[in-house]
């Protein structure tokens, strides 16, 4: 159980890194290929997201490595499952029923994280 949660923390914590970062420092007009919801959402709330991601990933990590709070490990994993619903939700309200797939993906993965992370604690 250790070494498949340590895989899936890896694997999320290097996507959202990527993706958290690229909302936190890059401008909207960069951002517009990839995510074309960036023009919807004020850039204080992308930022915000990006944080949050970015935070989910170290989230994932740290705690096991370190031993304090492990429990957090947890907490990150349902936190990024629930930054995909919202993202989920998003999409649709813009009838971007194809882009709901890799959301739907990466929240079954991030719920998995989270009962794999049960067993560290």
């Amino acid at each position: 159980m250790h070494v498949a949660y340590w895989v899936l923390a890896l694997l999320l914590a290097a996507f959202y890194a990527y993706s958290g970062g690229k909302k936190l420092f890059q401008d909207r007009e960069r951002l517009r290929p990839m995510m074309g919801w960036v023009d919807q959402v004020p850039m204080p709330r992308v930022r915000a997201i990006g944080a949050v991601e970015v935070l989910g990933a170290l989230g994932l990590l740290l705690p096991p490595l370190t031993g304090v709070a492990v429990g957090l490990a947890v907490a990150a994993a349902v936190g990024l499952a629930l930054v995909q619903v919202g993202a989920g939700a998003l999409h649709l309200s813009r009838g971007e029923v194809r882009e709901i797939g890799l959301n739907i993906s990466l929240l079954v993965l991030a719920a998995v994280a989270a009962w794999l992370a049960t067993s560290l604690l």
